[in-house]
């Protein structure tokens, strides 16, 4: 960590599809999925409305691997992360950017088959806790993404 800087993202939010699982040419899993957070505000008449935020989540390693086994589309999860801006020249030359939470800790929440229905859950799972796997590999693992 660089001195009087943090880079720290905690979420909680349900999987809005199933992890999208590929490899890199390396053979580092990765997987990618979005997160919904829900946020709720009094309008200017005095109503509540609900605010749906969108996250773009990757994990890397183990994590990835974890991820695309137990999660699935509209489970609970906590995800512990940092955020990172990717940017790349489009077909048409224009500078494009990405931000998205590298997640480095993944965590169900919620009961069992909450979400999904119960034959979606492993075999034999009794805890909904997903053990946190190793760090996010060094950026030198990541550089060869697709993306």
């Amino acid at each position: 960590m660089s001195k009087g800087t943090v880079n720290k993202v905690i979420l909680i939010g349900r999987l809005g599809k199933d992890p999208d699982m590929r490899y890199t040419p390396s053979g580092t899993a990765v997987a990618n999925f979005s997160l919904a957070t829900n946020s709720s505000f009094k309008d200017s008449d005095g109503n509540w409305q609900d605010k749906t935020e969108w996250h773009n989540i990757v994990t890397f390693g183990r994590t990835a691997e974890i991820a695309g086994e137990y999660l699935k589309k509209g489970k609970l999860v906590y995800i512990d992360g940092r955020l990172q801006t990717s940017s790349w020249e489009d077909q048409n030359g224009q500078k494009r950017y990405k931000t998205e939470v590298v997640a480095g800790e993944l965590q169900l929440i919620g009961s069992r088959g909450e979400g999904d229905s119960r034959a979606d859950s492993p075999a034999g799972d009794t805890e909904d806790e997903v053990p946190a796997a190793e760090d996010i590999p060094p950026a030198s693992e990541e550089d060869d993404l697709p993306f």
